[in-house]
């Protein structure tokens, strides 16, 4: 029998993260290392208890889960661990925003236990789950945005700093103190790239600069 899946759970929702470790506790294949309320806690835990598959929500206290998982990623010693995004956000953005900081998973929280604890495997396995409402708006976004057209798309380089900036998930105001430009500024630039990549949204942005390797 190959050993159990090791599991950490960040959820500051205690009635909901206890379930979790509950339904966690009849299933022989999976052990529950550790359980926090914050990404911090989880950062630090994780130096000493290694586990495979961490079980992450969104909207956390302090940071994020994906300021979270982008750290996860971003260090060599845990860039393997798994992260499975179980959260009551449903939008594109949010899942897009997942991916691109290193999540593999995206799991609804009002699925059932058994399609949760059948997503950590497939996560554990290689795989990819996502809850079949999300991906269907994935779907939908993606095919909105597709081109038959191989229209080359010409950013400067401030507007593709700018486009960098909201692929990172940042604010604004972030972009602009990172760039030291002005608010209406940088909403200035973001106009004139929605404009140049027809569109009408930050997702739709995102994905188009993803899959023209706009950045």
């Amino acid at each position: 029998m190959p050993p159990p899946i090791r599991l950490m759970i960040v959820e500051d929702n205690v009635h909901f993260r206890e379930g979790l470790k509950y339904m966690l506790g009849f299933s022989p294949d999976f052990e529950c290392i550790d359980d926090f309320s914050t990404g911090l806690e989880l950062l630090d835990a994780i130096k000493s208890r290694m586990p495979d598959v961490v079980l992450m929500d969104i909207d956390l206290p302090g940071m994020t889960g994906l300021e979270c998982t982008r750290l996860l990623k971003k260090n060599t010693r845990t860039a393997l661990v798994q992260v499975m995004m179980l959260t009551v956000l449903e939008n594109e953005y949010d899942v897009l925003e997942s991916i691109l900081a290193g999540a593999t998973g995206y799991i609804l929280k009002s699925a059932s236990p058994e399609n949760i604890l059948d997503a950590v495997r497939q996560v554990k396995n290689g795989g990819s789950p996502m809850s079949p409402s999300i991906a269907r708006k994935v779907f939908e976004l993606l095919k909105l945005n597709y081109s038959t057209e191989e229209e080359k798309i010409v950013l400067n380089k401030r507007e593709t700093e700018v486009l960098e900036g909201l692929v990172e998930g940042l604010t604004y105001k972030m972009i602009g103190e990172k760039y030291f430009i002005a608010v209406d500024t940088v909403r200035t630039y973001i106009r004139g790239i929605y404009e140049k990549l027809q569109v009408h949204s930050r997702s739709a942005a995102v994905v188009k600069a993803i899959r023209q390797r706009l950045i």
